[in-house]
């Protein structure tokens, strides 16, 4: 708005002034208030120019013819390059283009009529600087200001993707963060939880003539629940930790510890044969991975085949780490739902490996093979 209204008024004192036109040779000769009135008819159509600024360049055009007719004026030659200039700013792409194009086809039509009608070249050349520059200039300006606002849209744009990308690779965090503490959860304190409820409850059954073994469940139960302790120190002071490191030293349980799982699940009912070869010098990764597998193994052997006979076997061969955790357990009295089974998959697709459990001929079977490298 008050772009059109500081054009009118600074046509106005033109005119006001009497400014010589550009060419004083007029075909309708008009008064001082006609070519006022284009010129405020010029300055209307600027207001169009977030709506239809191509429309309203269009319809300067008769304008222009009009006070050309009456003699070229300064003001109304200013009025029509504001209209160019918003054209080619505001409007769409192809419409620039188009402005653009007929802005050089003017250019050339002037360069030739110069040449043809002028005795030297040098009137040529004096013709064409003074006819040119009128249209050409806010059209230049125009495209410079517009390819500097569509770099500034794409940066901001580019900037709110990577601001969306951050976004969601920080949920991905928090998302592979909460899964990782729910697998830890279920596979350290629920499974040392579970074999206390078990030991506990076989406990009870267990006749008083028997002190022996009553001492030795309950010197599993108080094991278990140690090591469920210390699991959940550990666990708070990681979470506490500002910088991601728990506050104390925290060892990573290995496979050399077997022999502790092995002796909870036979203080548990389970008669339990373990095999382990070759787990020295192993990457902590998949130490780890493989001893959370085998102690949630045991647990689902102690949940849901009480009794039965269990193998285990963990080797070294062609750099790769098998684990077989076998039970005589009817297939039917395993649970194939839960978490158990989903967490232990999780536990060797993280480090690379590929986990297979399910029924087999003498029982239930979980089978896993962990590469020793990455590729």
């Amino acid at each position: 708005m008050w772009h059109a209204v500081l054009g009118v008024g600074f046509g106005a004192l033109l005119l006001a002034i009497d400014f010589p036109p550009v060419s004083e040779h007029a075909f309708i000769p008009g008064p001082d208030w006609a070519r006022l009135l284009v010129l405020v008819a010029l300055g209307a159509l600027q207001l169009l120019w977030d709506r239809a600024p191509i429309t309203a360049l269009l319809a300067g055009l008769p304008l222009l013819g009009l006070d050309a007719a009456m003699g070229v004026s300064l003001a109304a030659l200013l009025g029509f390059g504001d209209l160019l200039y918003l054209a080619v700013l505001h409007g769409s792409r192809r419409g620039s283009r188009a402005v653009l194009a007929a802005v050089w086809v003017f250019g050339c039509c002037v360069a030739v009529v110069a040449l043809v009608v002028s005795d030297t070249l040098r009137d040529s050349v004096l013709i064409v600087l003074g006819v040119c520059p009128l249209p050409v200039l806010p059209v230049w300006w125009a495209l410079n200001v517009r390819q500097q606002r569509e770099i500034a849209e794409a940066e901001r744009a580019r900037a709110d993707q990577l601001a969306q990308i951050a976004e969601l690779d920080r949920a991905a965090a928090v998302y592979a963060e909460r899964a990782s503490m729910a697998r830890d959860l279920h596979d350290v304190i629920a499974g040392h939880l579970s074999a206390i409820a078990i030991q506990s409850e076989a406990l009870l059954t267990l006749p008083d003539s028997d002190p022996a073994r009553v001492r030795g469940v309950l010197r599993s139960v108080r094991e278990n629940s140690v090591a469920s302790l210390s699991e959940m120190h550990a666990m708070i002071g990681l979470l506490r930790s500002g910088e991601g490191h728990p506050d104390g030293p925290l060892a990573p349980a290995r496979l050399r510890e077997l022999d502790a799982l092995v002796r909870s699940a036979r203080a548990a009912g389970l008669a339990v044969s373990c095999t382990v070869d070759g787990v020295d010098d192993l990457p902590a990764a998949v130490d780890l991975s493989a001893y959370r597998i085998v102690q949630e193994a045991l647990t689902n052997a102690v949940k849901h085949a009480p009794g039965s006979q269990v193998s285990v076997c963990v080797r070294r061969e062609r750099g790769m780490l098998e684990i077989e955790v076998r039970s005589d357990g009817r297939p039917a009295a395993h649970h194939a739902g839960g978490t158990g089974l989903i967490s232990m998959a999780e536990r060797a697709d993280a480090v690379g490996g590929v986990l297979k459990a399910g029924p087999c001929a003498e029982g239930w079977r979980v089978r896993t093979s962990l590469p020793l490298e990455r590729r």
